[in-house]
């Protein structure tokens, strides 16, 4: 099973989002990270090492180190904020 964590930032922007749809869509979209954590895009150049899925206009960043099976949620943005 893989070890979860979130970033404190990470929470603190998912516990401002007033809309329960979006949310919910977060949280399913966090659920199939974590059932398969190579699903999101790898990122190149100064993002190496991170993952990003797509949630709309928003992009969900993640870690995943395969050698300790753990995951690391870090950040949720729009994507012209990259």
């Amino acid at each position: 099973m893989v070890a979860v964590k979130f970033d404190k930032n990470l929470q603190k922007t998912i516990s401002k989002i007033k809309d329960n749809s979006a949310k919910s869509s977060i949280q399913s979209k966090i659920q199939k990270i974590i059932e398969n954590p190579e699903v999101g895009k790898p990122m190149r150049y100064a993002r190496k090492g991170t993952r990003e899925v797509y949630l709309g206009s928003f992009r969900l960043s993640y870690r995943y180190y395969p050698n300790e099976d753990t995951l690391e949620f870090l950040d949720l943005y729009h994507k012209d904020e990259q």
